[in-house]
Order: structure tokens, then sequence, then C-alpha cells
């Protein structure tokens, strides 16, 4: 069947600044993106999303509209099936799908997981963790695990696809499954905690500490200590250092040595910048990290506060702590910012994809040249 995943306009701006480069349904939240979770379930997907995005992600034709934010599980998706011509599913203020423009509105009376805000990509981590791990082995045999000096605790609940190495290390799916993708690799000294999700051709490196609930996206690379955290793909966070409560768009890097605070000193919930009122929005969590667009880097050492939200494209470096919101083609730190302009900006994304033998195409470029004139108005310096 095939089914259109539109972006809601106010849950895609509460979902900046992962959704300047991606419709809302190509977030990944557990070990999958909301779209693969539909196409696991035999959905063939468009997107019905921001104009400038529709090049590299393309409309379907289909009278079945999905809202992006929804992730499936058997009885909505059953649910979702059964619309008829002018009916639209809906579970409070959010319409979950739409057929021939719905109008006719049915409640639907189960709960529902939709990805509303930035931090709902971690705080849902696990219990998607635990729900893709069960879709993607169900019926299928793990990998057998070839190494004898890795110790695994709950060994039932590791798989290991096709390729992938372990060396030496500490497993404990106990408390939460372990997934190891298509040939990822598990370094020597790393220890594990479920849940935890390692996809293709992503690397632990030696000596990580990788708590649970944690998700490493596709070709990525991460070492130190991990914690409840989400990175898309792509992107390395190869050194020593905490990441806790986070989220990692792609083609980021974290300098060796740089810290995310997730907890206040005074223990107060956190803010973070919400780009749709466009002040600090109360998360109502106690923790809360770093959440970090596609494209930016930052430096050795880089210390980021509690409740931090970085843009598209931004470089922070230098000492002491750069402000909690941190536009879209910042170049600086906690001394100051100016532009990171756009022609710069292209000799190192060409350099970063060219090593994942991708390509910086047109495409791309006029996708990331609008964003760069979009977030002009955050840009306050430009302004002076």
């Amino acid at each position: 069947m095939d089914i259109s995943l539109f972006d809601s306009p106010q849950i895609r701006t509460q979902l900046l600044p992962f959704t300047f480069t991606r419709p809302v349904a190509e977030i990944r939240v557990g070990i999958l993106t909301i779209t693969e979770k539909w196409k696991r379930r035999g959905f063939l997907c468009g997107f019905s999303t921001q104009e400038y995005l529709q090049n590299k992600f393309e409309p379907i034709q289909t009278a079945l509209e999905v809202n992006g934010a929804l992730c499936p599980d058997g009885a909505v998706v059953a649910a979702i099936n059964s619309l008829k011509e002018g009916e639209e599913l809906v579970a409070g203020d959010h319409i979950l799908a739409r057929h021939s423009g719905g109008g006719k509105s049915i409640a639907y009376p189960e709960p529902v997981t939709l990805i509303q805000h930035t931090w709902d990509i971690f705080s849902r981590n696990r219990e998607q963790i635990i729900a893709d791990y069960k879709l993607i082995t169900s019926g299928r045999t793990s990998q057998p695990l070839s190494d004898p000096h890795t110790i695994v605790y709950g060994k039932e609940n590791l798989f290991i696809e096709e390729g992938a190495q372990i060396r030496a290390a500490i497993i404990n799916a106990e408390n939460g499954p372990v997934y190891i993708g298509k040939n990822a690799q598990v370094h020597e000294g790393a220890i594990i905690s479920g849940a935890f999700a390692l996809c293709e051709g992503s690397h632990v490196n030696m000596a990580a500490k990788i708590k649970g609930d944690t998700t490493i996206g596709p070709h990525s690379k991460v070492g130190g200590e991990i914690g409840n955290s989400v990175v898309f793909g792509y992107t390395n966070k190869g050194h020593d250092g905490y990441l806790g409560n986070s989220v990692l768009g792609e083609w980021c890097n974290l300098g060796a040595d740089t810290n995310t605070s997730n907890l206040k000193n005074n223990y107060a919930k956190v803010k973070l910048w919400d780009y749709s009122t466009g002040r600090f929005a109360d998360t109502g969590l106690q923790f809360c990290g770093l959440m970090m667009g596609d494209h930016s880097k930052c430096g050795i050492n880089t210390m980021f506060n509690t409740g931090t939200v970085v843009g598209v494209g931004a470089n922070i470096f230098g000492s002491g702590f750069p402000r909690n919101f941190v536009p879209s083609f910042s170049w600086g730190g906690a001394s100051g910012f100016v532009t990171f302009q756009i022609r710069k900006f292209k000799e190192v994304a060409e350099a970063v994809m060219h090593r994942r033998n991708k390509e910086y195409d047109q495409v791309e470029q006029e996708m990331i040249q609008h964003i760069f004139d979009e977030t002009a108005q955050y840009r306050i310096w430009e302004k002076s």
C-alpha cells in the first residue's frame, strides 16, 4: 500500500533543527527511522514536506496520508488500513492519518507514539529500540558470537547481523535488547548496556562505555561515554568525553574530550530553544543535553551547557561554554560568533561526505543554501 508521510507544520517546527534537512518521518528513533518502520510493515512511502526538501525526498501520489511523526504499531496500522474515503483518524488535536483529504473524524482510542519535540527522540528511544528489535528480528536467527573473549549477559536478547564483528567486549542485554547491525564493529574493551542499537557499518571504539537506551545510526564511530542518546548517522564522536540525553544529526563531528552537561547544578527542569515560539521551552525533563543539527562540528575540549541547541552547519571551538542556542552556520564559541560562509561550508561538506563515498551534489547544495537564507534571522551579529 502507498502512503504519503506528511509533516504536521507545528510538529515540524518543534523538531527543528533536525527537520531543516529532512522530513519529520526521516528522524531516527529506536533502530529505524520512522519511514523505515512503515516500510518494514509493507508500505511504499513518499513525503509531503517543505518544498525545498521535495527534490531530495520525493512525493508519492496516493489518497492515504499518514502523519510523519507517528511511530507505527500493529493496532494503529490496522486502524489506518480500515479508513474509508473521506475519513481521518485522530488522537486529541493530532491527525494521525486521512483518506482522500479526510473530513469525517474517527477518534483513535489507544495510546500512540508521536515524536513531537526534539527531546522525544531520546526520551522515547528505549521503547522504540524494543519495538524495532522485535520487528527486525522476528522469525530470524542471529549470527553466532564467535569471539571467546566477549562476555554477554542475557545472550537471548543479543542479535548480530551478517558481517558484524565483536572483540573482547562486555555486553549486558539483561535490561534491554542489543542489536549489532550489518558490518558493524565493537572493538576491544567496550562495555555496552541495553537497550542499544549499533546500525550498519558503525563502530564502537576501544574502551567505550555505552549506557542503555542509545542508538548509533549507520556509518558512525563513537567512543568515550554515551547514555540515552541518538546519533542519526554518518557522525563521529570517536574520542573520550560524555554525551548524555542528546541527539546528533548526520555529518556531525565532536572533537576529542567534548563533554555535554545533561543535568543542571540546581537539579531544575531543563529548558531548550524552541523554534516554534522563538524562546526557550520547558522540557519538563531533569536530564537533557545537546541537540545538534546536521553538518555541525565542535573542536577539542568543547563544553556544552545543559540543554544546548546547535543548528545546521555550525562550527564551534574555543574555551568556555558557548551559548545555549547556537544558530545555523555559526563560526566561533564563547567569545562570540561570525558567519560560516557557504563557500567555506561547501569545502568542508565535500571533504567530509567524500570520506563516506557520498557526493555533496546540486540537490544538497540547493537545500543548504535555502537553510542558510532561512536561518539568517537567528544570526543577530549580521544585523549589527
